[in-house]
């Protein structure tokens, strides 16, 4: 368990498009609204993990090309995200939503990875200590960016709003152009 716990922090910590909404959000709303964003990536991870954990995984991969279609749904959703990001609508701030955060994490290739690789497949009593790490844990980490976006980006004034989305947007549109090259190969 303590590997596990370990596996999850080193991945839900890491940058990624989740982390990068959960902290421009709390930049442009603070941690209190931040606080609400939370909630979102922690359902649709165990909503990814749970039936990955339990009964999908073996259907993934023995179907690859479904695990290449959802890695390219992940890739347009996240780029049309870095778009939005870029060109905030009838030139008002540009706010993150707790949707938005929802859907992104439900694409986010790290639920795949929690799900296939680091959570034990197993009936729903046997995952169940599991998932409760992975609850315990993407709730911190969570945190962790909102926290980070609230205070280091957000209260800071170091970075204007504009200048905040942009650079969002540009990690975004990375992380997707990652995601569309692993297609490829």
């Amino acid at each position: 368990m303590f590997e596990y716990v370990l596996g999850l922090i080193a991945l839900l910590l890491t940058p990624g498009p989740t982390n990068t909404l959960l902290a421009l959000g709390a930049a442009e709303r603070g941690v209190k609204a931040g606080m609400r964003y939370a909630p979102s990536a922690l359902a649709a991870y165990l909503i990814v993990v749970i039936p990955l954990a339990t009964v999908a995984g073996e259907a993934l991969t023995a179907f690859p090309t479904v695990a290449l279609v959802i890695k390219a749904l992940a890739a347009a959703w996240v780029f049309w995200l870095a778009v939005k990001l870029w060109r905030p609508d009838t030139g008002a701030a540009r706010v993150v939503t707790a949707q938005e955060i929802f859907v992104t994490t439900l694409l986010n290739p790290k639920g795949l990875v929690i799900g296939l690789v680091l959570t034990p497949h197993g009936s729903l009593a046997e995952v169940l200590p599991y998932l409760g790490c992975l609850a315990a844990t993407a709730l911190a980490a969570s945190m962790a960016w909102i926290l980070f976006g609230a205070l280091a980006i957000g209260q800071s004034g170091l970075v204007a709003p504009r200048t905040m989305r942009r650079a969002g947007a540009v990690i975004l549109a990375g992380f997707s152009l990652f995601l569309t090259s692993s297609l490829i190969n």
